[in-house]
């Protein structure tokens, strides 16, 4: 599959399979000497090493929490984590210096890559490129951190997890030129082919629906990193860091996933593919008073505690007034969300709290949802042909997502994504 052509510059990024260790980095190098050699300017973005992410986070947590009157070490914490992909830049460069080719890493703070003083969690503020414009325009191949940036105040600041997609895009943004993602899949697949061996890859897909896969459990690509993509219309392909150059240098074609505007796809498939999660949480209150003002409250005080809400059920309970809300978030929110509800108890009425921790979400995805009638009709019947029952329902205009019995996660996967006709013949 080819790139569209619209630079001759062009954003690498490697992930932590890719960085593992020196030999995977010198394949990487292998792959971005080739880029170099037809002509491209290249800026490589990295991931830490897989694991070392893991390991310093580790290490901050053993170090204890600040004592009484101190505050929040949130800034030393992203000195620290920030550290794995300085590591990597160094060693890619330093590797391809060692091929020949004039490479440099450069940090995030000078880039710089700007952010708020979210520490942790910080988002991508500007990206000035003249730093970065200048050393390609001097036909060096600039490799820097992914994940990480500058606060104005000076300060080391971590985008956080998958946060090297989102490093990788908003840098290709600043150059406006197109960005490839290697990682340790071909690109993006119709569902997980671990779960379904008939999963197809798919050639090209809308960001829209990338956008919805990957905040469905989709694991190629960080949501955020979709998010900045579409908003910048930037082209983004993802492709295997396991690809060979052949004797001459050149990357072999074919392959891969291109993530693009929805006009640039000929055939619009009515659905693209099938997404499971199991980081949910189901939590119903029971015999809640049947008031107006009940729903508000509930989920006022959710949204304070910053706990995100997806599907949201209701129902009549056994007495004319009261009713039974369901609702999920995510399994790290559950028992959040369920001490926020005990201590309002009174306050809100309820005479039951349940929480739910073995369920799943599974979810169909595809622009072909607005034209095509039926597409939840033809969910509903491969569910019920394999005697999964639905616990909840949520849609938007190009997916339809039902909350089930984990144990039936898979199952449901492959029901569907044979329903809509996604694999191989």
């Amino acid at each position: 599959m080819s790139r569209p052509e619209t630079s001759s510059r062009l954003v690498m990024k490697f992930g932590g399979t890719s960085m593992a260790d020196l030999e995977r980095i010198r394949r990487s190098a292998a792959i971005i000497a080739a880029e170099v050699r037809a002509g491209r300017q290249v800026c490589v973005v990295v991931s830490a090493m897989a694991g070392k992410t893991n390991e310093l986070v580790a290490w901050t947590d053993g170090a204890g929490k600040p004592a009484a009157g101190i505050d929040p070490c949130d800034d030393e914490y992203d000195a620290v984590v920030a550290s794995g992909e300085q590591v990597t830049a160094g060693l890619m460069a330093l590797t391809l210096r060692n091929m020949g080719h004039r490479a440099r890493s450069m940090m995030g703070w000078q880039v710089p890559v700007l952010t708020d003083t979210a520490h942790g969690r910080a988002r991508i503020e500007d990206i000035p490129p003249d730093n970065l414009a200048r050393a390609l325009e001097k036909g060096e191949i600039v490799v820097v951190p992914g994940f990480q940036g500058v606060t104005r105040d000076g300060r080391i600041a971590t985008l956080g997890r998958g946060g090297s997609d989102t490093s990788a895009v908003a840098v290709a943004a600043a150059l406006e030129c197109p960005c490839d993602i290697y990682t340790d899949v071909d690109g993006v697949y119709t569902t997980d082919p671990r779960i379904e061996q008939k999963a197809r890859r798919i050639d090209r897909i809308s960001y829209e629906e990338m956008l919805e896969m990957a905040s469905l459990g989709a694991k190629v690509l960080q949501t955020r990193s979709v998010e900045l993509a579409m908003a910048r219309r930037v082209p983004v392909r993802v492709l295997s860091s396991f690809i060979t150059p052949d004797a001459d240098g050149r990357l072999p074609g074919g392959g891969g996933t291109l993530i693009c505007d929805e006009e640039e796809i000929v055939e619009k498939r009515i659905v693209s593919g099938v997404t499971m999660s199991r980081d949910e949480a189901r939590v119903t209150l029971l015999g809640v008073p049947d008031a107006v003002d009940r729903p508000a409250l509930i989920f006022r005080l959710l949204a304070e505690a910053s706990v995100n809400v997806d599907m949201i059920v209701q129902s009549q309970s056994r007495s004319d007034a009261s009713v039974n809300l369901t609702f999920t978030v995510g399994r790290r929110d559950a028992a959040r969300a369920s001490d926020l509800m005990q201590s309002a108890k009174a306050e809100i009425g309820f005479a039951e709290l349940r929480v739910d921790e073995d369920v799943a979400k599974v979810s169909v995805v595809g622009v072909g949802m607005r034209s095509h009638a039926g597409v939840a009709q033809t969910m509903f019947t491969a569910l019920s042909d394999k005697g999964i029952r639905i616990q909840a329902i949520s849609t938007s205009e190009i997916k339809i997502s039902v909350l089930i019995d984990a144990a039936y996660a898979e199952l449901a996967v492959r029901a569907l994504h044979g329903a809509y006709g996604l694999g191989y013949v």
